[in-house]
């Protein structure tokens, strides 16, 4: 089985200009060579795509692959984690992870948050803040906690994120919208545990692989898991796996926001207690990072003693057996439509007769 590999390598783009932050999401050359690794190691052969501008040429080309193992985040709007997929669709190749619509939901925070509040999942009341008008009529009890509504890695978060006063909610908003041209999702700020839940698998067969605990060290920004104390967690962030009666709770909201947004083969969900003890809903990453080292996703593997390479198979099993069921599906539903078709002229030629 031949498979390709599609990324945003962080090299390329600091190439061109811009900046370790707006990088942040993209992978290292390590991250690249250890996921090509651990599929060869399980018996695939692999190919190196790169960004959606190189799928363009190869697709143009006429390369075509089996599956097609993405990890590219994009650079720019709402929907640039699904372009790769949404392209891969059009030449009928399949690939890992979430689809296009779910991985454009997911990327707005708010949008996700609207559609987990309908599930009847618990998450904290929040408002989209998309021009300096609406910080006035947000209507959330203070303390707040704000961030840019489509960044991932801690990008526009910091120790100013949690907010206690309108003044410091008009400032901190103002900033954000200036510098990350995008909205800001404002929510009530959550006081109690944060977990980062490991799923693999989709649907009714998607499972939790752990449930870790994320707790900052005194050194760190208090009460974020920021940007900062993400490129500085060895020094800022204690990570565990936790299995008390609040992280079994998580582990069950978890996968009910993955299974009722739709998220496919892998991923990881966060979640915060409320001041009453209740996990909720914070986020989805369906594209979560699998640098071997630093990336959460794999972190929490090596404490549960998930080695990489076991990662990656569960992610590509996954995606080949929901491959395999679409395939079977279609043909079925081909093969009845030929049998209705069939029944339907013998009825109209003894009809006849």
């Amino acid at each position: 089985m031949k498979i390709g590999i599609t990324y945003d390598l962080r090299d390329d783009y600091l190439a061109l200009g811009y900046s370790e932050e707006e990088t942040a999401e993209f992978d290292k050359p390590e991250t690249i060579a250890a996921l090509e690794q651990a599929l060869q190691s399980l018996g695939y052969q692999t190919e190196r795509i790169g960004n959606v501008r190189s799928l363009v040429k190869r697709l143009s080309c006429g390369d075509r692959w089996d599956l097609v193992f993405n990890i590219a985040e994009g650079l720019r709007g709402f929907g640039r984690e699904a372009v790769v997929p949404a392209l891969l669709d059009a030449y009928h190749i399949p690939c890992t992870f979430s689809d296009a619509l779910v991985l454009s939901l997911t990327l707005h925070k708010g949008m996700t948050k609207h559609v987990i509040r309908d599930l009847g999942i618990p998450t904290p009341d929040f408002a989209v803040i998309e021009t300096a008008a609406d910080i006035e009529t947000a209507a959330i009890a203070f303390p707040v906690f704000a961030k840019p509504v489509a960044e991932g890695t801690g990008k526009g978060i910091s120790a100013a994120s949690k907010i206690s006063t309108r003044e410091s909610l008009e400032s901190v908003c103002r900033k954000l919208l200036d510098r990350y041209q995008q909205p800001v999702l404002v929510e009530t700020f959550l006081p109690g545990r944060e977990f980062t839940i490991g799923i693999v698998g989709t649907g009714a067969d998607a499972s939790a692989i752990g449930v870790m605990e994320v707790m900052l060290n005194p050194a760190a920004e208090p009460d974020v898991y920021s940007y900062m104390n993400k490129e500085l967690y060895e020094e800022r962030v204690r990570y565990r796996l936790a299995d008390d009666e609040m992280a079994r709770q998580a582990r069950e909201v978890a996968l009910a926001s993955w299974r009722g947004l739709g998220c496919r083969d892998g991923g990881r969900v966060d979640l915060r207690a409320d001041s009453v003890g209740r996990p909720n809903f914070i986020e989805v990453n369906p594209l979560a990072g699998l640098n071997p080292v630093h990336s959460d996703l794999p972190i929490l593997c090596r404490l549960a003693g998930i080695p990489y390479h076991e990662l990656i198979d569960m992610i590509v099993t996954s995606a080949r057996e929901r491959i395999d069921n679409a395939h079977t599906s279609a043909l079925l539903h081909r093969r009845h439509a030929a049998e209705g078709i069939i029944q339907a002229c013998r009825v109209s030629e003894g009809t006849a007769r």
